[in-house]
Order: structure tokens, then C-alpha cells, then sequence
């Protein structure tokens, strides 16, 4: 898998966000305009069709169907128990009998006279949806869906897999550029979203997924140990709905690339406080990026600088990482914004900038190659 990176993604202290929480079938909404909830308050519930398996009487006992009419123990719309009779015929004379049961719990559907089938429908399944994020309910569609607005910090990954889960946010004690190791997964992290480092080998992973970690959000990971997370290799464009015990977010990309500094920043600065994160990544039309979510519900707090995505440009100071060879993945700031186009090294004219990297070298690069951080 090559390396990859994904400008201007929001790294942001405060910003109105609207979350709709939507069934996938009809149902009850259980909150109403101008609610507030919590992150895990159930705000719909909704129950969906049970499986519905077809019970083939007449092939299994070997008679005709109107044979099967005969011998039939329930009607349709009862009740049925894994194991219960459904069907028994005598044979000749009544000196043998032969019986069908139920081979699952359920309701009978249906009974087909032509073809001695029945139908039996498995219990419907519950299915309950949470806030995801602490705030007021703005919109109710009656049997469908909630509106959940919130204020909060807002910060988008370029990658992920996994849903959505809530935790307590956790700063790794690590460098940005650290690989982290399973030596590096605290004795506390249960029911923590850790934050921090890059490229988490297979083992720190696994050993975070069982000490009961939420989410990890780091800087990059590399194929084979997401694959060997994962149990395959992923080759779809949507992400989210895999079985996995923790959801991994990747803030910067694919390979060996540092958490970026206005990251640990923001979320350093709500350490202790409960976030949502969603691991679910669609990279074609319609992009979906993971997220973390913190809702602080302060309006007092804002983003004062201009350096992190979401800003309106690029000004002199700006902290940028260049995003194309040969500057890929270094980091620096901004010294220079000449007006009107230059001429690169490919012959083509672009609006240029120059930026001295954290290595003290000045770099002219197309502003097409660059992305704050």
C-alpha cells in the first residue's frame, strides 16, 4: 500500500456540529425537539424482521402435501419453540409415524397447501440508536429520525476502520514520531481513546484491543499491520461496519508519518473528557472521513490561530507539511507567499510558496503540495 495523505482535514477546538441518527427501519423516536441528551442516551429504537426460513414438510417426511395438511400441529400466527412439532403423519396402518420440529424459534408465517411449506419468521431484533454526541435534539422526523446539534471539538482522520464507540480521551506519553509498541499501551486504558505516536505495529493493536481500548487515533499505520488486524486484506472504498474490538482512526496517512503537533494539541487539551469517534472512511464520491468529537458545549472556546486546517489560508507562520515527492511528509512554516504564479520545476506556472522545514532548509513548493497542519 503506498503512502498517502489527504489535505485540509478540520482540526478544530470549537465548532456547531449536527449529527442525524437515522433507522434503518420504521420505528419510535424516544426524544423530542429541544431534548437534551447524552452521547449514550438511546434517542430511537426500532425492531427489524426476524429471518425467515422456509420448513420443506412434504420433502423431509417424504408424503404429499395434503398429507402434510393433515398432520399439522400449528396454524399461522402462532408462536413456536426450537424443537416444537410441527408436523406428524401416520403411516400404514398408524403403526409408524414420522415427525418434523421446528429447527428454530420463531412465529409461523405462512403454511403453503401446494407445496406443504411453511414459513417461520425467527423473533424480531431490537435495534437501538444512541445520541453518538452529547447535545440538543434539533430535528425529529416521527418514526425515523433525531437530529442531535452539539458544540464541541471537532477532528477528522484520514483513514479508518471500525464504528462508532465513546470513551475517555488519553495522551500517550510518546513522541509524535514514536512507533508505538505494546510497552506503550497504559495499564489504565480501559474504556480510554488513546491519542498519540505512528505506525502501531500488529502487537500493540491486539494488546490495546484487549486491555478494552475504545479508539486509537495516531499518526500513520502501515498494511500488514492493519490487514493483521483486521483478519484480511481491505480493498473497499467504505469502511465502519467491521468486527473489530477498537476503532482506529489514522490522522495523517499510510507509512511512517508523525501525529501532527495541532492534533495533540486540541485533543491534549480535553484530555479526561469524553469523545465520540467513528472509524467509518468512504474515499470515493461523497467522502466520509473518521472523526473524534469531543462536546464541550462551550461557545467561549474557539480556534485562535490560523494555523490548523479548517483556517481560511495560508498566512506566514502557518505550520504546513508538504504532501508530494521529493518533500513528502516534512514539516514546516511558512515564510513567504509571493503574489501572482512562478515557474516550477516541471515547466508548468503555479502560485507558489516558500517554507523553511524543521530541518532549517527553505523549499519552494506549489501550494497545490501543501497542507496545514
Amino acid at each position: 500500500m503506498s503512502r498517502s495523505l489527504v489535505p485540509n482535514l478540520e482540526v478544530r477546538r470549537g465548532l456547531r456540529l449536527e449529527r442525524l441518527r437515522e433507522l434503518p427501519v420504521r420505528g419510535e423516536v424516544l426524544a423530542a425537539v429541544g431534548s437534551k441528551v447524552q452521547a449514550g442516551d438511546v434517542v430511537a429504537r426500532a425492531y427489524l424482521p426476524g429471518d425467515l426460513h422456509i420448513v420443506r414438510v412434504a420433502e423431509k417426511l417424504g408424503i404429499e402435501p395434503f398429507e402434510v395438511a393433515r398432520g399439522l400441529k400449528v396454524k399461522v400466527g402462532d408462536p413456536i419453540t426450537k424443537g416444537q412439532l410441527l408436523c406428524e403423519h401416520a403411516g400404514l396402518f398408524g403403526l409408524f409415524k414420522s415427525r418434523c420440529v421446528a429447527e428454530s424459534e420463531g412465529e409461523v408465517e405462512f403454511f403453503m397447501e401446494k407445496t406443504g411449506h411453511i414459513g417461520v419468521r425467527e423473533k424480531a431484533r431490537p435495534v437501538e440508536l444512541k445520541a453518538y454526541v452529547s447535545g440538543q435534539v434539533v430535528k425529529v422526523e416521527p418514526e425515523k429520525s433525531v437530529t442531535v446539534q452539539c458544540y464541541g471539538a471537532f477532528i477528522q482522520g484520514v483513514f479508518g476502520v471500525g464504528g462508532e464507540r465513546l470513551g475517555e480521551i488519553k495522551l500517550l506519553p510518546v513522541a509524535p514520531d514514536q512507533v508505538l509498541a505494546p510497552e506503550h499501551v497504559p495499564a489504565d486504558a480501559a474504556g480510554k481513546i488513546l491519542v498519540g505516536g505512528c505506525r502501531p505495529s500488529l502487537e500493540t493493536l491486539q494488546s490495546a484491543a484487549q486491555a478494552g481500548v475504545q479508539g486509537l487515533v495516531t499518526g500513520s499505520i502501515d498494511d500488514y499491520a492493519l490487514a493483521g488486524y483486521l483478519g484480511y486484506d481491505l480493498g473497499i472504498a467504505l469502511t465502519g461496519d467491521e468486527d473489530v474490538p477498537m476503532t482506529l482512526i489514522v490522522t495523517e496517512g499510510f507509512g511512517l508519518i508523525p501525529i501532527a503537533a495541532r492534533v495533540l494539541e486540541v485533543l491534549g487539551s480535553f484530555e479526561g473528557s469524553q469523545a465520540s469517534l467513528n472509524g467509518a472512511t468512504q474515499v470515493r464520491a461523497g467522502a466520509i472521513r473518521p472523526e473524534v468529537i469531543v462536546c464541550h458545549n462551550d461557545e467561549s472556546i474557539m480556534d485562535e490561530d490560523a494555523g490548523g486546517a479548517g483556517s481560511l489560508g495560508f498566512r506566514l507562520g502557518s505550520r504546513v507539511r508538504i504532501v508530494r515527492v521529493p518533500y513528502f511528509g516534512k514539516l514546516g512554516e511558512v515564510v513567504d507567499l509571493p503574489d501572482g504564479v512562478e515557474r516550477i520545476e516541471s515547466g508548468a506556472m503555479a502560485r507558489v510558496l516558500r517554507a523553511k522545514l524543521d530541518e532549517g532548509q527553505v523549499v519552494t513548493v506549489p501550494r497545490a503540495n501543501v497542507e496545514l497542519v
